[in-house]
């Protein structure tokens, strides 16, 4: 389908939070490393998505998803050996201290499990952001995401959010010496 084709089908079929980037929309058709491959081979450096750190379609973690999902493909209920082995490895990397794990399957869903510990730790009910930070999809945390709630159709931010800069040495207040750079931005936080 030409790209013209795929707006309209997505303008009929999707709903229309789900933006397009770029006024020239780029079609992909692959992923590999680090890189994005559009319909006419050009590759463009990925440092946008999620994938970032380990790379699009990486054949060792392609190969453990095929391979668990020709086996077994259900959720945490139930009892399997794979689950307690990659928690066992996955916490013998933290601090000390660190001991117990919790899965998801997105990153809203990990988001709003953190958002629920703290709340459950701390008994309240605040939070401080970034400002332009995105944190997922569901309605918790587009509420604590500027990047959502101060475009055109937000909402404006919440009472119980607040924002810090985003700690940016390059576009940094140009009276902040660059010794002071931490310090300055620990500090927007702090105020909040």
């Amino acid at each position: 389908r030409s790209k013209a084709q795929i707006v309209a089908k997505r303008k009929q079929l999707l709903l229309p939070n789900l933006s397009i980037s770029y006024s020239d929309p780029i079609k992909f058709v692959r992923g590999d490393g680090v890189w994005l491959i559009d319909n006419f081979g050009r590759a463009y450096l990925d440092c946008f998505n999620n994938v970032c750190h380990l790379g699009h379609c990486h054949p060792d973690v392609v190969q453990a998803l095929s391979r668990q999902a020709s086996r077994l493909n259900t959720n945490t209920r139930y009892l399997h050996d794979n689950i307690v082995e990659y928690a066992e490895r996955l916490t013998a990397t933290l601090p000390k201290g660190l001991a117990v794990a919790s899965f998801g399957c997105s990153g809203s869903e990990a988001n709003s499990l953190m958002l629920r510990m703290a709340r459950n730790h701390t008994g309240r009910n605040d939070a401080i952001v970034l400002d332009w930070a995105y944190h997922g999809t569901t309605q918790e945390l587009i509420d604590l995401s500027p990047y959502k709630y101060k475009r055109k159709a937000g909402k404006g931010r919440a009472e119980h959010v607040f924002e810090a800069a985003v700690p940016d040495v390059y576009r940094a207040a140009d009276d902040w010496p660059f010794e002071e750079l931490g310090k300055r931005f620990a500090q927007s936080v702090a105020e909040q």
